[in-house]
């Protein structure tokens, strides 16, 4: 409470000093939005800047910039790495509303981002990599896909949860402590084929955004990460198409104006096609006749410039997964549809040049169902997650030492775990019909950086978050042997259980010489949803449930420590970090739970409860700019649990704790047609518990497991190669010009067999006496090439 109360006075001291400043000298105010000329884009993450004196800002995620400075004369300085920078003479006398508009570079210049050269250095943020879509689709793909959640887990901190699935863990935390927001709607399960591909498509994408330690305050409601994702706007100069065919899918974008300069729409779908390929192939009399997997996406998004102050965004996503299993001799069918959609509705509106406000309504929902029936009896599993978010956000930059976001959040979280139906013919069972949970959750914010000195900057935070279950809801009570012996009942919108939190956060940077910094941070989050999962990978059937009057928040507590240096004007950037987390009531499943332990019961119920420990050190490399381009990363961490109804309460280490974790990111290129990309990645094997004797109990074999996650499987390491071609540009019908290119790519170059689960095999007979017991390795991808052609006119 006190750091809460120190971070606020901060705030409010600095921020009257600051006018009373300002009020002494006659200040005016440039402000305006900085945009791609050749797509009507706004830039974000654009530098903005006025010489003599120097004073400059960055846009935010709209584009949107303000520079307040005495009257005078000035140079105004618009950058973008990969656009031509826009000078121009200013004489501030008065209130300027510009819209800049960056050329593309004449001469051709190769990077790996769109940040600011010096960013690195300055930046008071920890923790944050900031990508273009450029810089993702120039490294080697699985199959050919681009995958934005491959990419995040080649940074350091930042794990893999299995060869190739694009679940990801930071920093110790769980997969349900990453908030993966898309054009700011909450993406409940990223990935496609039980987690192989991700849900994102490239085609779609702007850029992203991942923060992993040092959360600014508009973040909330996980501990781990923000993955912030921005999809494009669409072209507002002119049409275009894109598209590819690969080895698994094909994807169609088709952009541009509604009205020039005015309005713009995009449209983008992806889909597999396996199941089409192979179903003519199926004899008809195959038992396995209507067997088969597919999924889809379709991104959409309209923006309308209403007038200078206002704008409006529409933003939708839909996606699907389809899984069908026929067997007509034994009449056995299995169908599993699982998938997101979600809307994002968002106007800005410029209340004043200092003052930005952008408003939101979002709608976001995930749903998962299993299906099966044989010979006359059907049964289903389903359960998501649906919520509405109103969201405002204002940006208030009163002067060039402060920068001020604050707002305000509302969810309204409707659960649905597991719930199960079953009948056989016209009989239906009592599984205990369809359970629903609802809840409030609430929260306010502000932060302000603020640099006190050339040298130091500040950024404190502060964040007020509230949640409420409330009925209809039963709540099962149980004895210690889990029967439920009484139950309660909450009428609607009647309170179950309430809780709040004050989640403090500031950031230090101080700049030690030209090239490199010194940055330090806290961060305190409280995290109200929870993600229960039988399984050591993130599977579509894991089950979000809230807190309630048995499940308490999840709190985080992070500390950070860096060090930042530049080499080579800018062109070399090098980071070390050292962290510490403490997370506290972590959530598991009881040992020997089961799924159908929840018919007729609270999931909650299965569940127990810890505390969490991570810490490490990350160091990065990253070569920005040249034919050769890329990053290093090493991380060495650390990740324990401690709960007192597992192992006797002893600390055991996290299923995804991985001492070594190491990549090698390259990009090369070699003239206009072709450029090359590899990629390295080594970690130590996974913690897993196995067997460490057998009994022979009644003629069956029972065994005996050892200590908690106390055995590894052996290390993984692979090595991705892609090569891509760009042809001439063609006319096509001898009028419409188009480019297409050419990606070749070869996962496992090596044929590495990567461990993906052990399993075990008896052979022999107990009868006979000579039964042994065999440890068996699956791997799952060899040495795969594929070949994607992309298109573009």
């Amino acid at each position: 409470m006190k750091y809460a109360f120190s971070i606020l006075v901060t705030i409010t001291v600095q921020l009257g000093v600051s006018s009373l400043a300002q009020a002494q000298n006659k200040k005016y105010t440039i402000s305006g939005y900085v945009k791609d000329q050749s797509s009507g884009e706004a830039l974000i993450g654009a530098t903005v800047s006025i010489r003599q004196p120097l004073k400059g800002t960055v846009t935010n995620s709209y584009g949107f910039f303000s520079i307040t400075a005495d009257t005078g004369a000035y140079t105004l300085v618009a950058s973008y790495i990969g656009l031509q920078p826009d000078t121009m003479q200013i004489n501030l006398n008065k209130d300027i509303y510009l819209e800049i508009k960056l050329k593309p570079r004449e001469l051709k210049t190769i990077v790996i981002s769109d940040e600011k050269g010096d960013e690195n250095v300055k930046d008071s943020r920890m923790g944050t990599v900031q990508m273009d879509m450029k810089q993702v689709k120039q490294l080697p793909q699985f199959m050919g896909e681009v995958d934005i959640l491959k990419t995040i887990q080649l940074l350091p901190g930042v794990k893999g949860a299995g060869e190739g699935n694009s679940g990801f863990y930071v920093r110790g935390g769980g997969p349900d402590q990453n908030l993966i927001l898309l054009d700011e709607a909450t993406v409940y399960n990223a990935g496609h084929l039980f987690g192989f591909f991700s849900v994102f498509n490239g085609d779609a994408v702007k850029d992203l955004t991942l923060v992993k330690g040092g959360m600014p305050a508009q973040y909330g409601g996980r501990l781990a990460s923000v993955l912030d994702i921005t999809m494009k706007e669409g072209n507002s100069q002119k049409f275009e198409v894109d598209g590819g065919i690969g080895a698994i899918s094909s994807r169609l974008t088709v952009q541009g104006p509604i009205k020039k300069d005015t309005s713009s729409f995009i449209i983008s779908g992806r889909r597999t096609y396996i199941d089409v390929l192979i179903n003519p192939f199926i004899k008809e009399s195959s038992p396995f006749k209507g067997s088969g997997y597919y999924f889809f996406d379709l991104n959409t998004k309209f923006n309308w410039r209403i007038n200078d102050k206002n704008r409006i965004f529409l933003s939708g996503y839909f996606g699907r997964d389809v899984f069908s299993f026929n067997n007509a001799d034994s009449d056995f069918l299995v169908t599993i549809p699982w998938g997101n959609a979600t809307t994002s509705l968002r106007w800005n509106h410029l209340i004043g040049p200092k003052l930005f406000v952008n408003t939101t309504a979002v709608f976001s929902d995930y749903k998962f169902s299993f299906g099966a029936e044989q010979d006359g009896f059907e049964f289903k599993l389903f359960s998501g997650i649906r919520d509405y978010n109103l969201k405002t956000d204002f940006s208030y930059i009163p002067n060039s030492k402060h920068y001020v976001r604050f707002g305000a959040n509302y969810t309204w979280h409707i659960f649905t775990p597991n719930n199960v139906s079953a009948k056989q013919g016209e009989t239906e069972f009592d599984l205990g019909g369809l359970k629903k949970q609802y809840a409030h959750e609430a929260g306010i914010y502000i932060n302000d950086d603020w640099d006190i000195t050339d040298r130091i900057r500040v950024s404190p935070g502060l964040r007020f978050s509230y949640f409420m279950q409330v009925g209809p809801f039963d709540r099962y009570l149980t004895d210690v042997t889990g029967r439920v012996t009484d139950t309660i009942s909450y009428g609607r919108g009647e309170k179950v259980q309430d809780y709040y939190g004050i989640e403090p956060r500031i950031s230090v940077r101080f700049i030690t010489d030209e090239n490199s910094s010194v940055k330090a941070s806290f961060t305190q989050n409280y995290q109200y949803v929870h993600l229960a999962t039988l399984s050591p990978i993130s599977l579509p059937t894991d089950i979000w449930v809230p807190c309630s009057d048995v499940v308490k928040p999840q709190i985080g507590r992070q500390y950070a420590l860096g060090y930042f240096r530049n080499f080579l004007n800018n062109t070399y950037e090098t980071s070390v970090e050292v962290y510490y987390k403490k997370m506290l009531n972590q959530v598991e499943f009881a040992p020997g739970a089961l799924p159908e332990d929840n018919v007729n019961n609270n999931t909650d119920n299965s569940f127990v409860f810890g505390t969490g420990e991570s810490y490490g050190a990350e160091f990065f490399v990253k070569k920005r700019t040249g034919k050769l381009t890329g990053w290093i990363g090493y991380t060495l961490s650390w990740t324990t649990r401690t709960f007192p109804d597992i192992e006797d309460g002893r600390v055991f280490y996290a299923r995804y704790d991985r001492r070594h974790d190491a990549s090698v990111a390259l990009s090369y290129e070699l003239n206009d047609k072709w450029t090359f990309g590899s990629i390295f990645v080594y970690g130590t094997g996974n913690a897993i518990t196995l067997p460490v004797s057998r009994y022979l109990i009644e003629g069956e074999i029972v065994p005996e497991y050892g200590p908690r996650n106390s055995f590894r499987m052996a290390p993984y390491h692979r090595l991705d190669i892609s090569a891509t071609y760009t042809c001439k540009e063609k006319k096509l019908f001898h009028r419409l010009p188009y480019r297409s290119s050419w990606n070749f790519s070869v996962y496992n170059v090596y044929n590495r067999r990567n461990p993906y689960f052990i399993y075990f095999d008896n052979e022999g007979s107990v009868a006979e006496g000579n039964i042994t017991v065999k440890a068996k390795q699956v791997s799952l991808f060899p040495i795969l090439p594929s070949v994607t052609w992309n298109f573009h006119f």
